[in-house]
């Protein structure tokens, strides 16, 4: 049985880890919310999310936050009152790695 995305862990990459190919990008991005688009090639990972107001806003954006900081993987995060976006790509392999889409689908539950 595979195991769900939101189920795993993230795991640092090690010297030497690439970023996963474009086809394997959309095989992963296939497990998540329509929401999350790939970008740049399938280089980044993104997805809007909207809000009643900004307390509920802020609440997601702390949530969200606080995966990242659990999983050691941060993305980029700009939010305003009734919205928020989300860009995962992993730095140190200058595109995605199976870790953005773990992340991705721990926020997706956050609305679910």
């Amino acid at each position: 049985m595979t195991q769900k995305l939101a189920e795993k862990r993230c795991v640092p990459c090690e010297g030497g880890a690439e970023a996963l190919s474009q086809s394997a990008a959309e095989k992963l991005h296939k497990q998540l919310n329509p929401r999350w688009k790939l970008l740049e090639g399938a280089k980044k990972l993104e997805a809007t999310f909207e809000f009643k107001n900004y307390f509920r806003t802020l609440a997601f954006v702390n949530a969200a936050a606080y995966i990242a900081i659990n999983e050691d993987h941060h993305p980029d995060m700009a939010f305003g009152y009734k919205t928020a976006t989300i860009t995962f790509w992993t730095h140190n392999v200058n595109g995605l790695s199976e870790n953005d889409f773990i992340c991705a689908a721990k926020v997706d539950a956050l609305t679910s």
